[in-house]
């Protein structure tokens, strides 16, 4: 299961990944209002989409606890296979190249892919 997450919809998804444990509304919305500016209708908003989208379960007990359903490394490698897919014709190869001619791998980056694939090329 790969729901398509918003940015917005990924911060909530990254508070539930990093406590790795279910959480009630009223801590995700406290972070969210620590650090954004908006509002509890925005907040309960995201949670909902992300419950409607599979993202996400509540669980209902005393309170509501929400539980991500995808974990962040299945998130991130969706959108790595996307961003390839897209930019790249799901080349990473050509991602690479792309770094390398725009010069924002610097020689030392270089050298440090280089090494990495030799190692990787030994296990």
């Amino acid at each position: 299961m790969n729901p398509k997450i918003s940015d917005s919809e990924l911060e909530v998804m990254r508070i539930l990944w990093r406590e790795a444990k279910p959480l009630p509304y009223a801590e995700i919305r406290k972070e969210l209002e620590s650090k954004t500016d908006w509002k509890k209708s925005t907040i309960q908003t995201l949670v909902v989409r992300l419950r409607d989208k599979g993202a996400i379960k509540a669980t209902e007990s005393y309170v509501t606890l929400y539980t991500p359903l995808v974990s962040e490394a299945e998130y991130l490698e969706n959108e790595e296979q996307s961003f390839l897919d897209k930019l790249f014709n799901g080349s990473a190869k050509n991602l690479v190249a792309a770094l390398c001619k725009s010069g924002k791998l610097d020689e030392n980056d270089v050298d440090e892919l280089k090494s990495y694939f030799r190692m990787e090329g030994d296990q």
